[in-house]
C-alpha cells in the first residue's frame, strides 16, 4: 500500500533523507521514529506528494507519487507537521472546503463529514474560527480532514501533539480502530505513541533506516529484557543476595528510588532463579517484575551509538 524505494531529499550539501526504502502492508500500523532533525517529517512530506524527491521515489496504493500525483491523493488522508489549516474558516466551513477539493458530494459527503466530526468530537465547536480553538482542537480538526474521504493510507505526523491525555487515548483507539482496513503511518518522536498504536517501528537518523522491527523485537534488544526488578527496604542486601545467582550478570540499584534490577546473561531467563533465592532466603520485598525492555535504551543506542559509548567508557572508568 506504501513503498518507498531509496528517498533521497538534499538541501544544497545537506542530505535530509538518505536513501530509504520500505514497505507498509494493509492493516499495518507503522511507526516512524527519530529524534528531532532525523528527517522523518521530510520523508512524510514526499510520501503526500507535498515534496519532491531528489531521488528515488514513493507510491500509494501502486500509484507513483510523482508520475500519478492524483491518483496518489485521491488515496492517501494527510496529516501535516502542526495541522495547518485556514484559520479564518469555522470549523464547518473548513470541513466542507476540503469535502469541496476531495470532490465529495450527496450521501458521500454527508457521511463523511458526520462520520469525521464524531469520531474526533468536534460537534460544539463547528460553529468556532479555526484560530479561535486550542491547539488540541486544531490537530484533532486536522485529523477530521485527513479521514473525510475515508482514504485506504494514512500518513500522520505528529498526531497526537497538543493533545490532553484523554484525547490522546481517543485518537490512539481511533487510529486502531481504522487500522483494520487501513495503511497507517504515524511519524512521532514520543515512544510511548509506538506501544499504543504500533504493529511496526522504523528507527531513523541522520536521514537513514537504523532499525525495523515490531516494537517487541527493538524492547528484545534493551539490556533490561528479561531483567527483573523488585523493590525492597534493603536495596544492598537485595542487592547481595541476587549477585550470587549463576546466570544473573549484574545486579543494579537505581540511585533515585532505590529499585533493585538483576540483568541476565544473554539468552538465560532468571525470573524462576531469582523468585525462588528470594524465597529461599525468606528476603522481604514490596513489589517484583519482570522487565520487557526498554525502547527509550534502544532508541539512544541506536541514534546516538558515539555518545552511549562515551558514557560506558565514562562509567567503566
Amino acid at each position: 500500500m506504501i513503498e518507498t524505494r531509496d528517498l533521497c531529499k538534499r538541501y544544497g550539501d545537506l542530505k535530509a533523507v538518505d536513501g530509504i526504502s520500505f514497505k507498509v502492508e494493509p492493516g499495518q500500523v507503522l511507526g516512524f521514529l527519530g529524534p528531532n532533525g532525523a528527517g522523518k517529517s521530510t520523508t512524510m512530506k514526499m510520501i503526500a506528494g507535498f515534496l519532491t524527491p531528489t531521488s528515488g521515489s514513493a507510491s500509494v496504493c501502486g500509484f507513483d507519487v510523482q508520475a500519478q500525483p492524483l491518483e496518489a491523493k485521491r488515496m492517501l488522508g494527510y496529516l501535516p507537521e502542526g495541522a495547518p489549516s485556514y484559520g479564518e474558516m469555522t470549523v464547518a466551513g473548513f470541513l466542507q472546503f476540503i469535502a469541496d477539493v476531495r470532490g465529495l458530494d450527496g450521501d458521500v459527503r454527508r457521511r463523511g463529514i458526520d462520520n469525521a466530526v464524531g469520531r474526533l468530537s468536534l460537534t460544539s465547536v463547528m460553529g468556532q474560527t479555526i484560530d479561535t480553538l486550542s491547539k488540541g482542537f486544531r490537530r484533532r480538526v486536522g485529523l477530521a480532514q485527513a479521514i473525510l474521504h475515508d482514504p485506504k493510507v494514512l500518513v500522520l505526523d505528529e498526531p497526537t501533539d497538543g493533545l490532553d491525555p484523554n484525547q490522546k487515548h481517543e485518537v490512539r483507539a481511533l487510529i486502531q480502530t481504522m487500522s483494520r482496513d487501513k495503511t497507517i503511518i504515524v511519524s512521532t518522536h514520543v515512544l510511548e505513541e509506538v506501544h499504543a498504536v504500533c504493529s511496526r517501528a522504523i528507527i531513523i537518523a541522520d536521514g537513514k533506516v537504523l532499525a525495523d522491527d515490531t516494537p517487541q523485537g527493538l524492547e528484545a534488544r534493551s539490556r533490561y529484557h528479561q531483567a527483573v526488578s523488585l523493590s525492597t527496604e534493603n536495596p544492598k542486601a537485595a542487592q547481595e543476595l541476587l549477585t550470587r545467582i549463576g546466570d544473573v550478570a549484574a545486579v543494579e540499584i537505581d540511585p533515585q528510588d532505590g529499585r533493585v534490577t538483576a540483568f541476565p546473561r544473554k539468552g538465560k531467563p532468571i525470573f524462576q532463579a531469582v523468585t525462588d533465592a528470594l524465597k529461599q532466603g525468606n528476603f522481604p520485598f514490596s513489589e517484583i517484575a519482570l522487565e520487557q525492555g526498554r525502547l527509550d535504551e534502544v532508541f539512544r543506542q541506536i541514534t546516538q551509538p558515539r555518545k552511549v559509548a562515551a558514557v560506558t567508557k565514562q562509567e567503566a572508568a
